[in-house]
């Protein structure tokens, strides 16, 4: 073999090396422990969900998934720590409506914009609302409520997790849809579930994993879905629309993002791990049995749906008239 042939090889064998290490260094993610921000205190659902999730990306992947409770300004503290992460993927978020589609048209001042400053991974779950009602109100369906709600105006009170939250806002549609006159109670997170179950207030839209137990020890009466169609976790509970509301679908989701310029790559294969995640059959089980719709698909496809998200609640959010608290 002549010398420059050698040369030749030699050439072609380290340009070999130096991409195979690149490919290495790409498919080495993740390295270290990832942090995953809820920005909701413990307990909530999207801690619950966020924590189900991430424990099983910790063992697929090799790395711990951290869960980093960093709540307050319905989600806005949490959400703007991440956009102003630094974009390698070991730095996420498990995020929901409030803070993506809700928040930059409830908060006048936001500095920065969840829908272009946070990169979506993948959708976890829908999670519909369920409108739940005191046993004490004695009604047994939605057309029951509400004869009685219009039988008694002013009357009803109905509990929030807070001003601008799904919870109120679908609270707010279904007494402007339904013609009923009910007094909104805004409170901080879990507060509006304790009076709920005492009677302080009679009836209020709550996430499936926050009242299920209750529903099932029979300290709550589930009446309706706020969600398109029947949830999977409560089959037997028929939808507002079913009881002749139509386009009444005001349900909370969940799913990660990252801040914007994290790696294409880094993307995919979190996409890629939690919708292998979401399709093992004891897990689907465990997150229906909680109250979650899994979801999964492609980044582009979460995008496309947080948008028109962003659009349907901009209106809501106006109509209604929510300032911040």
């Amino acid at each position: 073999m002549h010398a420059c042939q050698r040369l030749l090889l030699a050439g072609l064998a380290a340009i070999g090396l130096t991409g195979l290490s690149t490919i290495a260094h790409a498919q080495a993610y993740p390295t270290r422990p990832v942090r995953v921000v809820v920005a909701f205190t413990a307990g909530g659902t999207t801690d619950i969900l966020a924590r189900s999730v991430g424990q099983q990306l910790s063992e697929r992947l090799k790395q711990p998934f951290v869960i980093d409770n960093k709540p307050g300004a319905g989600g806005n503290i949490g959400t703007e720590f991440v956009v102003r992460s630094a974009p390698d993927g070991y730095t996420l978020i498990v995020d929901s409506v409030g803070p993506i589609a809700v928040n930059p048209t409830l908060y006048k001042g936001l500095t920065y914009d969840p829908l272009t400053d946070l990169v979506p991974i993948v959708k976890i779950a829908d999670v519909p609302n369920v409108l739940v009602v005191h046993p004490s109100l004695g009604v047994k369906n939605f057309e029951g409520f509400i004869a009685y709600a219009k039988a008694n105006p002013g009357k009803l009170n109905y509990g929030s997790t807070g001003i601008g939250t799904s919870s109120h806002l679908s609270g707010f549609m279904l007494c402007k849809r339904a013609g009923i006159d009910a007094t909104h109670i805004p409170y901080k997170g879990a507060d509006a579930l304790n009076d709920l179950l005492v009677g302080r207030v009679q009836f209020m839209f709550a996430t499936i994993p926050s009242v299920i137990q209750h529903i099932q020890a029979g300290k709550l009466l589930p009446i309706a879905m706020s969600s398109a169609k029947r949830s999977r976790s409560l089959p037997d509970v028929p939808t507002v629309i079913e009881n002749g509301l139509p386009g009444f679908e005001a349900g909370s989701w969940f799913g990660f993002f990252a801040p914007k310029g994290t790696p294409e790559p880094i993307i995919a294969q979190l996409n890629r791990a939690v919708n292998d995640i979401l399709a093992v059959p004891s897990i689907e089980k465990q997150l229906i049995r909680e109250g979650a719709d899994p979801v999964g698909g492609t980044p582009a496809e979460f995008g496309q749906f947080v948008q028109r998200e962003y659009e349907k609640w901009k209106i809501i959010v106006r109509e209604s008239g929510a300032t911040p608290e």
